[in-house]
């Protein structure tokens, strides 16, 4: 590191600093560093699919089928609303500049085609609310139910009881939900049988998915900034040795 070495050279010529004290502050720039890049930000712990139970947790799906993927299923332990669970554990969402983030337009999940959210903006700009014929839908089943009911209100204004499916297709539905692309093709209870791979209308795969940290595993990034800070510090320490070793002087004399 250029950076570095010009900063090293700068420091070891420093007057009023001995062998003995640029040892010491080298010492504290080495103990500061360590701490800096060994210590990363820790990253959320997964929720495995067996904590969602009939009565605890709430299953989240996600069908990509639109874009010929499989049915992504996770869990979500302690969500407080629909947007919470389809924020947490990998997943990510984006909404629309019309209507905010809670406006759902676009998913995606850190373990499928790299965090890729769908539909693309290639597909879908979101700048204003997405058209009838092509937008997320929301459904839940209740603990134990096996029909899906459409949801009447967004992500942020519905609270998942324990035990009970959330699920997000992608396509066209009437506004009472029992018309269109959009309408679930796949069962409650096949989403909550944790031993299906593949299973529903069309043989579209259902998959689990483990949940992730939402940023992944965080990088601890470049130590040079943190070199930087600790040879501050450690600068006006010495600075204030020095100073305090030639007013002992001067007193003396």
């Amino acid at each position: 590191m250029k950076g570095w070495s010009r900063r090293q050279d700068r420091f070891a010529s420093a007057p009023g600093i001995g062998p003995a004290m640029l040892a010491t502050i080298l010492a504290t720039i080495l103990a500061g560093v360590i701490v800096a890049v060994a210590c990363p930000p820790a990253s959320a712990a997964p929720s495995p699919q067996a904590d969602c139970t009939a009565t605890s947790g709430v299953i989240l799906a996600v069908d990509f089928s639109h874009w010929g993927g499989p049915v992504l299923r996770s869990c979500g332990t302690t969500p407080t609303t629909g947007f919470a669970l389809l924020n947490q554990g990998g997943w990510h969402t984006a909404g629309t500049d019309h209507d905010g983030p809670g406006f759902i337009c676009r998913i995606g999940y850190a373990g499928y085609r790299r965090g890729a959210q769908f539909p693309t903006p290639a597909q879908e700009s979101c700048v204003l609310t997405p058209p009838a014929s092509a937008y997320w839908t929301y459904w839940q089943a209740g603990p134990g139910l096996n029909t899906w009911s459409y949801s009447q209100v967004g992500a942020t204004g519905n609270h998942p009881a324990p035990g009970s499916i959330n699920l997000w297709v992608f396509g066209s539905t009437s506004i009472s939900g029992t018309s269109g692309s959009a309408v679930p093709r796949i069962t409650p209870d096949t989403i909550r049988d944790a031993a299906r791979t593949a299973a529903g209308a069309k043989g579209v795969p259902i998959i689990n998915a483990e949940p992730l940290a939402a940023s992944g595993k965080a990088s601890p990034g470049s130590p040079e900034p943190a070199i930087i800070a600790v040879i501050i510090a450690a600068l006006v320490a010495a600075a204030g040795i020095t100073a305090a070793r030639r007013r002992r002087r001067t007193a003396r004399t």
